[in-house]
């Protein structure tokens, strides 16, 4: 399994979809954070088994929740470049790619 590296903006995105959903039910942040957690480790897996959505960008939906976690699949590592609501307009991370 491939160590997974969560870029700093990635990382806010986490967090606050973390809190957004805490302040709705307790509980429910760490349900959604348990489910991030276990895309995550399926990226670790098998890196190349998600689609790829832009350029080198791949993609992997969370369970449950309207995220998807936009990683890069580098030669050492995943490059986590964002936990991304479906919602919001994809050239926010696709911006990230430069």
């Amino acid at each position: 399994m491939l160590p997974i590296r969560l870029r700093p903006v990635a990382l806010a995105e986490l967090t606050d979809a973390w809190r957004w959903y805490e302040e709705q039910r307790e509980g429910l942040g760490d349900e959604f954070r348990a489910c991030v957690d276990a895309a995550m480790a399926e990226i670790g897996r098998a890196p190349l088994a998600w689609p790829r959505v832009r350029g080198e960008a791949r993609r992997r939906m969370v369970r449950r929740f309207p995220y998807a976690v936009i990683y890069l699949f580098e030669p050492q590592h995943i490059e986590v470049l964002a936990v991304f609501h479906t919602a919001r307009d994809p050239r926010v991370w696709q911006g990230r790619l430069a």
